[in-house]
């Protein structure tokens, strides 16, 4: 998953998150799922992002019952196991190149998506 527009812009914010259902091996994403979104206008919080994360996870085709992941950058450094308390099945930081893939692509997604919005 992935969250864009965490910045102030003409005094709003619109952040949209992008949650990537995605089949990998180690090395490459085998083939994409579903990808679910949500947007917000409030401000970046930790709550804020926890909820809209959830928002878009939820808003996936099916659930996953693969890990969440996403950088540590998205929920401000704090630990996996704080985060992860928010989120089923599980959540965990980027570990492997297709995990980092599909961040990117969840990236992509919702840069695009907010593009939309706006």
């Amino acid at each position: 998953m992935d969250i864009s527009g965490r910045h102030e812009e003409d005094g709003e914010y619109l952040m949209v998150a992008a949650a990537v259902h995605a089949r990998v091996d180690p090395s490459r994403i085998r083939s994409v799922e579903g990808i679910g979104f949500a947007a917000v206008r409030e401000g970046p919080t930790l709550e804020a992002t926890v909820a809209l994360v959830a928002d878009a996870v939820g808003n996936l085709p099916e659930p996953p019952s693969c890990p969440i992941v996403s950088e540590h950058g998205e929920f401000y450094e704090e630990p996996a196991a704080r985060i992860g308390v928010s989120f089923q099945p599980e959540f965990k930081y980027v570990e492997s190149i297709s995990e980092r893939e599909t961040v990117q692509a969840a990236h992509h997604a919702a840069y695009a998506a907010r593009g939309l919005l706006r």
